[in-house]
């Protein structure tokens, strides 16, 4: 989002961070033996379901690694932002400031990431990000700034280009709300058809708005082959659903930020059905007997869905830079800069501005109300 408050709040917040410590001490207490490690990202608002994956995964590797018993364990703690930009501002100070974590993993959308970089880079702060796709982040010049996820520039054009190859559509619509991911996925949908030369036509609306007649009459209007959102489930679900409702019949795509079963739930199982989803995520099989899912099973008594295996490597790559003794925020933002791991989602290794090294994206599909991976998007087929 870009309100001007944001960036008050923000401009102000920077301030009261300036004079604190908490970059550079290993725990509120100075004691070594114990270090605060931070998680922020919306744990109770709208779109939650797809932060507290992620939040679990790293839970799940922090207590592994506590059960070793190792000299310098790790306390993570939770900074519920509901994702929303203004209140991260908010929460970093006391982050900071108050409980002097030593990093951080996430933040878990872009917006509330874009509201606190900074303030994260003055105070010399490791982040780790397991899900904000926000391709303008890696361009601040950042230095204690990473994610786990290859961005919306690499899941735009993937996602608009299966479109392009399995649909051959004449004519596209894009929509988006006005959240700062959700106009940074539909900019880069929109420009991909354009290269490739298929008509598109776009509209937004509010985030809080929860009426949408005005875009569905234009998109009905418009008669188009394939529409994209980009935008979070709690949207998309109602937009889809209203879609439909209007008999507007064309393919519904959408990104990661859709990717919940309340895409389906929201929408009704009828009108969400065939709707596709892409990801810079490869969630593991339930039935695949697979380590990771039987362990994350084990703790949480549900399987693992979008981004908690990102949420566990995120956490492992500051676990790895503790194991090999760095035990203050720049130490651990040094030792990032090395990590070369085979991590459960992919390979786990960053460029010189935080992005990781891979960036393969993956198609999934509404089938008889579930949502299934249909594989890499260079390789899945659609399923009618």
């Amino acid at each position: 989002m870009r309100f001007g408050r944001v960036f008050a709040v923000a401009a102000a917040a920077s301030l009261a961070l300036a004079g604190c410590a908490g970059g550079s001490s290993s725990s509120g207490s100075g004691d070594s033996s114990t270090l605060k490690i931070g998680f922020m990202g919306d744990l109770t608002g709208e779109n939650s379901g797809i932060v507290i994956p992620p939040r679990n995964g790293a839970k799940l590797a922090i207590d592994e690694y506590n059960k070793t018993n190792p000299a310098t364990k790790l306390e993570l703690k939770e900074y519920d932002s509901q994702g929303k930009p203004e209140q991260a501002t908010s929460l970093i100070t006391t982050a900071v400031g108050q409980d002097k974590i030593t990093a951080l993993i996430g933040p878990a959308f872009s917006g509330e990431s874009k509201a606190i970089g900074g303030q994260l880079e003055q105070n010399k702060i490791p982040s780790v990000s397991p899900s904000a796709t926000g391709p303008g982040l890696a361009a601040n010049g950042w230095k204690y700034w990473h994610r786990v996820v290859a961005n919306d520039n690499d899941q735009g054009p993937a996602i608009a280009n299966f479109l392009i190859t399995a649909k051959s559509p004449k004519k596209a619509y894009v929509i988006s709300d006005d959240q700062e991911y959700s106009v940074g996925l539909a900019d880069a949908f929109e420009k991909t058809f354009k290269e490739k030369n298929v008509p598109v036509d776009r509209d937004k609306f509010a985030k809080d708005a929860s009426d949408y007649s005005s875009t569905v009459q234009k998109v009905k209007a418009a008669n188009p082959d394939v529409i994209l959102f980009g935008g979070y489930y709690a949207q998309g679900s109602r937009l889809l659903k209203q879609l439909r409702d209007s008999q507007v019949s064309a393919t519904f795509a959408t990104g990661d930020g859709s990717l919940d079963a309340q895409l389906v739930s929201g929408a009704g199982a009828a009108a969400a059905e065939k709707a596709v989803i892409g990801c810079p995520c490869n969630i593991k099989d339930a039935g695949a007997g697979d380590e990771f899912v039987t362990k994350y099973k084990a703790a949480y008594n549900v399987d693992p869905a979008i981004y908690a295996t990102e949420g566990y490597d995120a956490a492992t790559a500051i676990i790895n830079a503790v194991k090999a003794g760095n035990t203050t925020s720049e130490k651990i933002n040094e030792f990032l800069k090395t990590i070369d791991f085979k991590g459960v989602s992919k390979q786990i290794k960053f460029k010189e501005n935080g992005e990781p090294q891979t960036n393969a994206i993956y198609v999934y599909q509404v089938t008889g109300g579930v949502i299934k991976n249909l594989g890499a998007s260079t390789e899945a087929k659609l399923n009618g």
